[in-house]
């Protein structure tokens, strides 16, 4: 095995095992309340939390350069196994409470030392190929975040068992990030100079590259944070509310796991016909999706799982180009710090779109909601398209 296949296999590990704590919380949900009652503004909490410390997490990393000073393998295992702790409290906390709504806060601050400094890692070992290393670690972030709905659907209604398993699985991950390698295009900033953001508004690549991401973003987590409620509300129409809840959880989690898969196969076509030009094709892909599941939510079983299971496979592939345009646009000793600012604010957008989700289908439905979802993909397909006409 040469030494880059290893290096990047075991970050690749490392990040399905670390980013299986993210949506935790999302797939216990409906367990929980059988157990304490959680007012909606709380319930949507548990998840926004995670976000808005991601944000704060990022924002801090991105500053201090942590991604660029610092080796990022230390970095990943530091913040993985610390989130994995933080997630674990969730075991002797009050359910549903303040301190369990604190400790997804700091579960996502510390999720921000994975998930960026992961792609700084993978963005080491390419040039040519890398849209595919980017695209192979947003799929393992993928194939992570589907877990705890499996977790979910193994554990039944002892919520318990998915919190423990994802705590668990975070910490080994943590440990087996420092068995690999950084790669011969990995650059160290000896400090960080703030002012090298001001790229993001000077250069039109890496600003169209932002733009386009914050379209991406506006669907993606609002989809995958509430798909399993989206699809038993569906459901609920033809099948018993039990019957629809185990359901709901089984199609969110070969929803999103789909995706991953998806982001190999993007990741290989993006180094060949253009990043930005697969990121229009998924984006394009992914609103008509949504936009089918609107139309035809409450409908056949069937119908819904497929067009839900389509939604997640084009929602998720242009995420890791959004990254790789901006690495290839940024200089080498700056592209962690300019990587950890694109996803901090783009995280930060997902705050109002996971927060206000639920609030806004339970006064105007689902449906309607899901259009809204929509119009992000159409927002960044136009960016991704006056990037397209500038010279490379």
């Amino acid at each position: 095995m040469s030494i880059k296949l290893r290096a990047i296999s075991l970050l690749l590990i490392a990040e399905i095992c670390a980013m299986s704590l993210w949506f935790v919380s999302a797939a216990i949900l409906p367990d929980m309340l059988r157990e304490a009652a959680i007012s909606p503004w709380a319930q949507a909490l548990l998840s926004t939390a995670v976000q808005a410390g991601f944000v704060v997490g990022a924002l801090v990393s991105a500053y201090f350069g942590i991604a660029d000073r610092f080796d990022p393998r230390r970095v990943m295992a530091v913040c993985a196994v610390f989130a994995a702790l933080a997630n674990a409290a969730l075991l002797i906390l009050p359910v549903g409470g303040g301190g369990a709504i604190a400790v997804r806060f700091a579960t996502g601050a510390l999720l921000a030392g994975v998930y960026p400094v992961g792609m700084k890692i993978a963005a080491g070992w390419g040039r040519e190929d890398r849209g595919f290393l980017i695209g192979l670690l947003v799929g393992g972030l993928t194939l992570g975040s589907a877990s705890p709905h499996l977790l979910a659907l193994l554990g039944g209604v002892e919520w318990r068992f998915t919190v423990m398993i994802a705590s668990l699985a975070a910490a080994f991950g943590g440990v087996i990030v420092l068995f690999s390698a950084l790669g011969p295009h990995h650059a160290r900033a000896p400090r960080f100079d703030p002012r090298a953001i001001g790229l993001v508004w000077t250069d039109k690549r890496i600003r169209y590259a932002y733009l386009g991401y914050f379209g991406h973003m506006w669907e993606l987590y609002a989809m995958w944070a509430w798909v399993g409620t989206i699809a038993a509300a569906s459901y609920a129409f033809s099948l018993p509310d039990a019957e629809a809840l185990q359901l709901g959880k089984l199609t969110a989690f070969v929803a999103i796991a789909a995706g991953a898969i998806a982001c190999v196969g993007a990741g290989r076509m993006a180094d060949r016909i253009g990043k930005a030009r697969m990121t229009v094709w998924a984006m394009a892909g992914s609103g008509l999706a949504a936009l089918a599941v609107a139309v035809t939510f409450g409908g056949p079983v069937w119908l819904t799982v497929v067009l839900i299971v389509l939604w997640g496979i084009t929602i998720i592939p242009d995420s890791a180009q959004f990254s790789a345009l901006v690495a290839d646009a940024a200089p080498p000793e700056l592209a962690g710090s300019l990587m950890t600012l694109q996803t901090a604010l783009g995280f930060a957008l997902t705050m109002v779109t996971v927060q206000s989700a639920p609030v806004l289908a339970a006064a105007i439905g689902w449906p309607t909601v899901i259009g809204i979802m929509a119009l992000g993909p159409a927002f960044g397909i136009a960016a991704m398209r006056r990037l397209m006409r500038l010279p490379v």
